[in-house]
């Protein structure tokens, strides 16, 4: 059973940083390629930032500069370390996989940036 786990996510100001998790398990995550999404109240849920399992990484032009997505394959976890946050960042946050065919997602954690 693949599952994926976010956690890290909270109440912050703007200017802040977070630190997003996502375990991992059921599949072999080390050759997984990985997407961090987010979905705003009202807007429909967008690319965040991605993952090749060689580590290669692509982020959408609204958080470039300011997040970074990771991955440590031995503790088989996803990260997304987001610093200078704006209140347009507020969303909840989902990690993604794809595998076999199927696509996984997690449950997603709040993430809010206000003052």
């Amino acid at each position: 059973q693949v599952q994926l786990v976010e956690s890290g996510g909270g109440l912050v100001q703007p200017g802040g940083s977070l630190r997003l998790s996502c375990a991992v398990s059921g599949i072999i995550f080390s050759i997984h390629y990985m997407d961090w999404y987010r979905q705003a109240p009202g807007k429909e849920r967008e690319l965040v930032a991605a993952i090749t399992s060689g580590g290669s990484t692509n982020y959408a032009d609204s958080v470039k500069g300011r997040f970074t997505i990771s991955r440590d394959n031995a503790k088989n976890t996803l990260y997304l370390q987001m610093n200078s946050l704006k209140p347009e960042d507020t969303a909840v946050y989902y990690c993604r996989t794809t595998s076999r065919g199927y696509t996984y997602w997690g449950q997603g954690t709040q993430v809010t940036v206000s003052s």
